[in-house]
């Protein structure tokens, strides 16, 4: 059917014509908070575990769980909060997660005991593993077109949390103390519940339950800021398939619209969604992106690991990458800021690839180089080539997670997106789980070709699966059905 010639306009025309502007700017703000406020709570846990197990005298292992609970926290989030914006909206969602996020966070300050602080942070943990939530609704406010690289940008704020979160901590633990630091990380949590009141629903997400009327005050109000205009025509609410397409009266609109909404709202409730992705038509993408998000996890954890235990000096297995820094000093501080700053150049080279050579070769390029970069500390290597090809590795690892946080949601139909991004999320997170246990392991064990060679492979198995994926989503509109 020709949409333009029955007077008809898509979702996706709708959003090319009115274009990114200053509406998508503090939808951008808004969810790029959301990331922002996640990459602090859990880089808290690289500053406050020492001074915790000294205030309180705990063991090794109950230092470890402070860090392993809030993993485990949001590897059960990352399937709860996909469930809930699938089935109720994106607003429910993240008016939920920032709840339940700064509430915890805020509470875990005031923790009496041990046991009462890793309780509350696994519920920070919890409220974190809705971060595909936010990046889900900020992809949907977006054109095609240029999609990728305003993705990319987005994810610059998880970095600049981490940043930010090294930057507070070097300045508040040596004057204050930790539940200073946990106090001011909750910040930006409120700070989402404070705005969410002008924070609209996705109009991808209205569309595909059928409500095209309050779609299209949204795309009105974005046309007004963005000071553009919508097509002319009317609004429906996805294209149809070849036969709507012959049977649709193309003088009379009215009736398409029902037919659309019925088409792409099939009521959804529990965990039927979660059941969509092992569909015919989804179970290969669902499980290929498993594998992917587990092998990009574990490598880009172990890449993070091993630049604590090869370039912090501390190493008891090759006496000559050792160095005088003092572990009470601000060592700790700057080594977290520098490691951070390794992801900079790495968001900006997954913003030049993925738009241009796309979602899949940009992820395979990336891939390789940091195949490229780690190869060489299969062998011991002098401290500052450690620390360059370690610097190098970190840059390719983010990249590759950056793109591969935007390709996963674009693949999925807008039916099940959160759920379907939430769950390869919650699989990456058991890949950063496993990660420590085998790798720091080893690296303690003083095998690090071992532990190397690990993250060789998984980085070899991504590449082969990222050449399976059945298309590349560069250019594409998003999917509803």
């Amino acid at each position: 059917m020709d949409y333009k010639a029955a007077g008809l306009y898509t979702l996706d025309e709708a959003l090319e014509t009115v274009g990114f502007g200053k509406f998508q700017g503090f939808v951008l703000g808004y969810a790029g908070l959301g990331w922002f406020a996640e990459a602090m709570e859990i880089m808290i846990l690289s500053f406050i575990g020492q001074a915790v197990k000294s205030e309180w005298q705990l063991s090794s292992g109950q230092e470890s769980l402070l860090s392993t609970i809030v993993f485990a926290g949001m590897l059960l989030g990352a399937n709860t909060w996909g469930l809930l914006s699938d089935n109720y909206g994106r607003r429910k969602g993240f008016l939920t997660i920032s709840m339940v996020t700064f509430g915890a966070g805020l509470l875990s300050t005031f923790s009496p005991n041990y046991l009462t602080l890793v309780v509350l942070r696994g519920l920070v943990g919890f409220g974190l593993g809705g971060s595909s939530v936010f990046l889900s609704w900020f992809l949907e406010f977006i054109p095609a077109s240029n999609r990728g690289m305003w993705m990319v940008v987005f994810s610059t704020f998880w970095t600049f949390g981490s940043i930010f979160e090294a930057t507070l901590a070097w300045i508040v633990m040596p004057r204050l103390n930790w539940r200073w630091v946990l106090a001011f990380s909750a910040v930006p949590s409120f700070a989402l519940l404070i705005l969410y009141g002008v924070a609209p629903e996705s109009p991808r997400y209205l569309c595909m339950k059928g409500n095209t009327s309050d779609a299209l005050r949204i795309l009105e109000k974005i046309a007004s800021v963005n000071q553009t205009k919508l097509p002319p025509g009317v609004l429906v609410s996805g294209r149809s398939n070849d036969k709507d397409e012959e049977s649709a009266p193309s003088e009379n609109t009215a009736p398409l619209l029902p037919s659309l909404s019925k088409s792409t709202t099939q009521s959804k409730s529990g965990f039927s969604s979660f059941f969509m992705l092992f569909s015919s038509k989804l179970i290969r993408t669902t499980l290929l992106l498993w594998v992917l998000f587990f092998g990009d996890s574990f490598s880009y954890y172990g890449i993070i690991l091993l630049t604590s235990k090869l370039s912090s000096g501390q190493s008891t297995c090759f006496p000559s990458l050792q160095s005088n820094i003092n572990p009470q000093d601000d060592g700790l501080y700057l080594n977290a800021f520098i490691t951070s700053m390794a992801e900079l150049p790495g968001l900006l080279l997954s913003a030049i690839l993925v738009d241009r050579v796309g979602r899949k070769q940009s992820m395979a390029i990336m891939f390789g180089l940091a195949f490229i970069f780690l190869s060489p500390l299969l062998i011991q290597q002098p401290a500052v080539l450690t620390t360059c090809l370690l610097f190098g590795a970190r840059m390719n690892a983010m990249g590759t997670f950056t793109v591969a946080s935007i390709y996963s949601p674009e693949l999925y139909p807008t039916s099940v997106r959160t759920t379907g991004a939430g769950v390869a999320s919650a699989i990456g997170r058991i890949g950063g789980m496993v990660c420590p246990l085998v790798a720091v392991g080893l690296v303690n064990e003083c095998h690090q070709t071992a532990a190397v060679a690990l993250f060789l492979v998984a980085i070899v198995v991504s590449i082969v699966c990222i050449q399976l994926f059945p298309y590349d989503t560069k250019g594409r509109e998003l999917s509803d059905t």
